[in-house]
């Protein structure tokens, strides 16, 4: 019932969380298209509120192996990179359009995480971590070699673009959509449940003849082409990469911070870890600079000691002990309904 009360909650809680950002997804090209002067919402506005969605979508596209399966993946943002150099490459070298250079960075990302996902995925624990962090940075070094190809520590530069933040909005708007989709139907289907059962329990699961291996390399593949799109968009409005722009260290450990801090394997995690990053990297590390990379590490710290189910889950914690108290005050001889009303069961006897 504990474990009942706790899921009704997150569940209800992203349910509202996801509304309000519909809202907010259809509200405000909606407003900028209909006002004149466009000082309500304007073109700062605009791309304000798509460097957060890209951040929600990155990071809802961690939660997708993260959550599903409790892999961490500390090199999950290789494939922002696969995309973005892959449609960099795509539009400067060989003069492609934007959508189907983005295609290409998708498919070579979902090729790769093939290839990287056959051998890391069936490491277990810290050893896989490690293995991807690993990729993150070989891959960095690669691009940085590949003058040729990639133009190395020079970087490239793409076409430029109209300055239509609109545009970026509506693309981002668009992944987001399509990723919640994502997690909603996997939820929902016997794949979403086998991926849950290997994650509570990858040996058992094994033993009663899943593949886990394929199902961890699907869903691990499933996120990296939707990580790569939004490296895509990004290298495209950006319209100039280099690997250490791309590749950069912050970036990958970002990813693992805003779903840790929302609350893993939530739909609404991502949305609030993101939120609420976004705000302390803009408001208050933009004072920091140098130390930025060290108030990741404290608060990255300080999630994992005080806070190990995210904001979400510790939410969803006190909303159902406050009403599993509120139901034993009027209804004392009824089964208690959530977490509190479990605890002081169990006390009780």
């Amino acid at each position: 019932m504990k474990a009942i009360a706790h899921a009704w909650r997150q569940y209800k809680l992203g349910r509202w969380l996801l509304l309000l950002l519909v809202l907010i997804l259809i509200a405000l090209p909606i407003v900028q298209k209909f006002t004149p002067d466009r000082k309500l919402v304007t073109n700062s506005l605009l791309f304000s509120f798509t460097q957060l969605f890209m951040l929600i979508t990155l990071a809802s596209n961690w939660n997708l192996t993260g959550g599903f399966t409790g892999y961490v993946d500390f090199g999950h943002a290789v494939f922002f990179g696969i995309g973005a150099y892959g449609t960099g490459i795509m539009m400067s070298k060989a003069g492609w359009s934007f959508v189907p250079a983005l295609l290409v960075g998708a498919i070579a990302s979902i090729a790769f995480a093939i290839l990287i996902g056959s051998a890391t995925l069936r490491l277990k624990g810290p050893y896989f971590s490690i293995a991807m962090l690993g990729t993150f940075v070989a891959m960095r070094e690669i691009v940085r070699v590949l003058k040729p190809l990639t133009g190395g520590g020079t970087g490239l530069t793409l076409p430029p673009y109209l300055n239509r933040p609109l545009f970026y909005y509506v693309m981002l708007a668009m992944t987001i959509i399509v990723v919640t989709f994502v997690w909603w139907l996997i939820n929902r289907t016997e794949f979403g449940s086998t991926l849950i059962a290997i994650r509570e329990d990858e040996i058992g699961a094994e033993t009663r003849g899943i593949n886990t291996t394929l199902h961890k390399i699907t869903i691990f593949t499933i996120g990296a082409c939707l990580t790569a799109i939004v490296g895509g968009l990004w290298a495209y409005q950006n319209t100039f990469i280099d690997p250490d722009i791309v590749f950069f260290e912050s970036r990958t450990v970002e990813l693992v911070m805003m779903v840790m801090l929302g609350g893993l394997g939530t739909v609404a995690g991502p949305i609030v870890g993101a939120t609420v990053l976004y705000w302390l990297r803009d408001v208050l590390w933009a004072n920091l600079l140098q130390f930025h990379l060290i108030a990741q590490g404290i608060l990255l710290i300080l999630i994992v000691l005080f806070v190990p189910e995210g904001i979400v889950g510790s939410l969803g914690d006190k909303t159902g002990t406050s009403l599993g108290r509120l139901w034993g005050k009027y209804f004392p001889d009824h089964e208690p309904t959530d977490a509190a009303s479990t605890e002081e069961a169990e006390v009780s006897t």
